[in-house]
């Protein structure tokens, strides 16, 4: 029961209010339970010719299955969406390589024409950055092998702990390097240099690289210096154009000629000068 509290103060804007429980919550024609509740609507609901609230009439179920005739279908979980997203379409092709090995180009001599070694004291760093290495190496149409393992190089150091009061305890300290070799076959030297640049320009954070290039030429090098002679100095004379002199400092005499000059043969100085008392 709601009742109000009518003492109170009349500048207040609002009246609180008290909510009293009815004593007695029993009574001969109240319900005791659900069930027999549902009985009395439904009673009362044949009574009055009325549809009884809750069930559905002939109106609502030809309103429920006109838009299941339409073609509309109840919403499906996001679980249910995306396997029936994955089932009727396809990721990219290098979207779905990422999740599988990196493929690889099959060497035809075998001829090793560069060693690239990854160095880092991380080993997730340096197995990302070889999984990337290779995967260029197959689209650039390299064979390559790898990634190897190589001996880890452990390095200590032992130091006092500090100047003062802990100078005579010491303090040791590890570091450990973790390496990769990466062998490129049978690769022309253009496209391993462009493998190199790429990785160069592409590099990744914590990975350190060194590459040894081996380079095949003929045995008579001597002859194919000398062919090559003329094209070198061609491409090096705009630079050794000017080498050693000035531009402006040009004469039109010759050097014998300066040299017998008066000015070489007599000299204007104090010690040449000869006083006479």
């Amino acid at each position: 029961m709601l009742t109000k509290a009518f003492f109170r103060p009349k500048y207040m804007a609002l009246q609180a209010a008290r909510f009293t429980r009815q004593l007695a919550t029993t009574s001969n024609q109240a319900p005791t339970n659900s069930l027999d509740l549902l009985q009395e609507i439904s009673q009362l609901a044949e009574d009055n010719k009325s549809p009884v609230p809750g069930t559905p009439t002939k109106a609502t179920q030809s309103g429920a299955a006109s838009p299941q005739t339409s073609g509309t279908e109840p919403a499906k979980h996001w679980p249910e969406r995306l396997n029936d997203i994955s089932q009727g379409s396809r990721l990219p092709r290098s979207v779905q390589a990422l999740y599988l090995r990196p493929l690889r180009r099959k060497a035809q001599h075998g001829l090793p024409v560069c060693d690239l070694q990854l160095r880092s004291y991380s080993v997730r760093n340096v197995e990302f950055f070889a999984d990337f290495a290779i995967r260029a190496a197959y689209y650039l149409n390299l064979p390559v092998s790898g990634p190897v393992p190589l001996p880890r190089i452990v390095e200590r150091w032992t130091v006092p702990r500090s100047n003062f009061v802990h100078k005579k305890s010491q303090e040791n300290f590890e570091r450990i390097t973790l390496r990769r070799l990466i062998q490129i076959k049978d690769g022309h030297p253009e496209t391993v240099q462009l493998w190199l640049a790429f990785l160069r320009r592409h590099a990744f954070y914590g990975v350190g690289m060194k590459a040894n290039v081996f380079d095949f030429d003929d045995l008579d090098v001597g002859g194919s210096l000398d062919a090559t002679a003329d094209d070198v100095d061609k491409a090096l004379e705009p630079y050794f154009a000017q080498f050693g002199q000035r531009h402006d400092a040009k004469q039109q005499k010759s050097m014998v000629e300066q040299i017998n000059s008066e000015r070489f043969s007599n000299p204007r100085s104090p010690m040449n000068e000869v006083r006479k008392g």
